[in-house]
C-alpha cells in the first residue's frame, strides 16, 4: 500500500481493530461465492479445505494490516507470498483466470468491508476515502501480477520436468537411487516435489490397443491436494504418490474412480529410498490381473496370485499338474467345470452351498465334481489336492479372459 497522509492514516489505525475482527467473517464470503460459482475451487475445497480457509484468511488479513499500516512486512515479502499463492494453485491445476477472480473478489470484499467500518463509525463517505480507494485496487492490481508471474513461473518449471527430465528422475527413484541424497536434492528441485515422507507407487498396464488406463493422474491427484510424479515403465503408466497424512484408501479410491483397466499399487513406504521396493510390488500387483480387468488392487490384497505370477514356470506346472485334463476340454464344458471347483472351493467343499451359489441342483454339482476327480485323478475329500485347486485357479485365471457385466 502507498504512504497516506497524517489524517488518513490515523483514520485508517482507527479502524484496524474493527477490520481485524472481520477477518473470518470476509474469508468466509470470499469462500462461499468461489464455491458456489468455481468448480475449481470446489475441488479443492473437497480436496483439502483447511488449506484453502487458512489460504483466505492469511491473505486478507495482510490486505488489513498493510491498508492500516500495522504490517512490517516489505512490499517486495507481500509480493512474493502472492507468487507462491500463484504457484501452488497452478501445481493443483486451478485455471490462472480463476486464481485471478479470486484475488480480485477478495479486493472487492475488503474495499466493502472497509466501507461497513466506516459506516458504523459515522465516517460516512468521507473524500479520505477515495484516496484509500485508489490504493486498495493499484494493490490488489499489483498483487495479481505476482500472482500470474508464480503461476506462469511454476508452470514453466513444471512443464521443463515433465517429458525426458521427469523420466529420467523417475528411471532414478525406480532404480533404486532414491537412498543418494544428492540424487534425491536435484530431483526434489526439478519435480518441484518433497520425496521425502509417505509415499507409495502405482503401476497401470496399457490397454489392449496400447493406450493409457489412467487419464492425466497427476493433474486429478493434485486437484486433491496430493503430489505425484508419473511417467512410463515397459509400455505402462508409473507413478510415485506422495501421500503424506492421507489414508491410503482414499487415495485408492480416487485411482479408482480414473481407472478404465488394471491398476496395481504398493504398499505405503517411508522415502524415496524405498520407491524402487514399492514399485516392484506395485508392478507385481498390476500383473496378477488380466488385462481387461478394470480394478485397483494393492500387493496385500494379491499375495498368493503374486507368488504364482513371479514363478511362472512352477505356476504353469502347478496349474497342469492339478487341473490335468479338464483344460483339454471344449471352452464351454471346461468353463463350467472350473467354475464349478472354484463355487465348491469358497464355499468350504460344501457343494450344497455351492449349488446355491450356482443357482443349480445340488446333484448337478456332485456329478461335476465326481467329472473332475476323474479327469485330474485328485479327489475332493484330500486337503493337499483343494490347495492344490485352489493355487492352479489362481494361476488359471491369468489365462482366461476378463469378464464384464452385461
Amino acid at each position: 500500500m502507498q504512504r497516506f497522509s497524517p489524517e488518513v492514516a490515523a483514520r485508517l489505525g482507527e479502524f484496524a481493530p474493527h477490520l481485524l475482527g472481520r477477518v473470518d467473517a470476509m474469508a468466509d464470503r470470499v469462500l462461499e461465492v468461489l464455491l458456489r460459482t468455481e468448480p475449481a475451487y470446489r475441488e479443492l475445497t473437497a480436496a483439502d479445505a483447511a488449506e484453502l480457509g487458512r489460504s483466505a484468511r492469511a491473505g486478507l488479513a495482510r490486505g488489513v494490516h498493510s491498508l492500516t499500516g500495522a504490517s512490517s512486512a516489505r512490499p517486495g515479502m507481500l509480493r512474493a507470498r502472492a507468487r507462491d499463492v500463484g504457484a501452488r494453485r497452478a501445481r493443483c491445476g486451478v485455471p490462472l483466470e480463476v486464481v485471478l477472480r479470486a484475488y480480485r473478489l477478495g479486493g472487492q470484499v475488503l474495499w466493502e468491508t472497509l466501507l461497513s467500518v466506516a459506516r458504523d463509525r459515522a465516517a460516512g463517505h468521507d473524500t479520505w476515502l477515495l484516496e484509500v480507494a485508489g490504493s486498495v485496487w493499484r494493490t490488489n492490481d499489483a498483487e495479481c501480477a505476482a500472482v500470474a508471474d508464480g503461476y506462469r513461473d511454476e508452470q514453466r518449471r513444471l512443464a521443463a520436468a515433465d517429458g525426458a527430465a521427469r523420466q529420467r528422475v523417475l528411471d532414478g527413484l525406480l532404480d533404486g537411487r532414491g537412498g543418494d541424497p544428492a540424487f534425491v536434492r536435484d530431483a526434489s528441485e526439478l519435480l518441484g516435489v518433497p520425496l521425502a515422507g509417505p509415499l507409495l507407487a502405482a503401476v497401470a498396464p496399457p490397454d489392449r490397443n496400447g493406450e493409457p488406463t489412467l487419464p492425466q493422474p497427476g493433474p486429478a491427484l493434485a486437484r486433491r491436494g496430493v503430489r505425484s510424479v508419473w511417467g512410463s515403465r515397459s509400455g505402462a503408466q508409473v507413478g510415485v504418490i506422495l501421500t503424506g497424512a492421507r489414508p491410503r484408501a482414499e487415495v485408492l479410491d480416487w485411482l479408482a474412480a480414473l481407472a478404465t483397466g488394471p491398476v496395481g499399487v504398493s504398499d505405503v513406504v517411508e522415502g524415496a529410498s524405498a520407491a524402487a521396493g514399492a514399485y516392484r510390488l506395485a508392478e507385481t500387483a498390476a500383473r496378477t490381473l488380466p488385462s481387461g480387468d478394470c480394478r485397483v488392487v494393492t500387493i496385500d490384497d494379491r499375495l498368493p496370485e503374486a507368488l504364482l505370477t513371479n514363478s511362472p514356470e512352477i505356476s504353469s506346472r502347478l496349474v497342469d499338474r492339478s487341473l490335468g485334463q479338464v483344460l483339454e476340454l471344449p471352452p464351454d464344458e471346461r468353463e463350467v467345470l472350473l467354475d464349478t471347483l472354484a463355487a465348491f472351493l469358497a464355499a468350504d467343499g460344501s457343494p450344497t452351498r455351492a449349488a446355491d451359489g450356482l443357482y443349480c441342483h445340488r446333484n448337478t454339482v456332485m456329478h461335476r465334481l465326481r467329472r473332475i476327480e476323474a479327469l485330474t485323478g485328485h479327489e475332493v475329500t484330500d486337503p493337499r489336492a483343494r490347495l492344490m485347486w485352489q493355487l492352479a485357479l489362481l494361476g488359471q485365471a491369468a489365462r482366461r479372459p476378463a469378464r464384464h457385466p452385461v
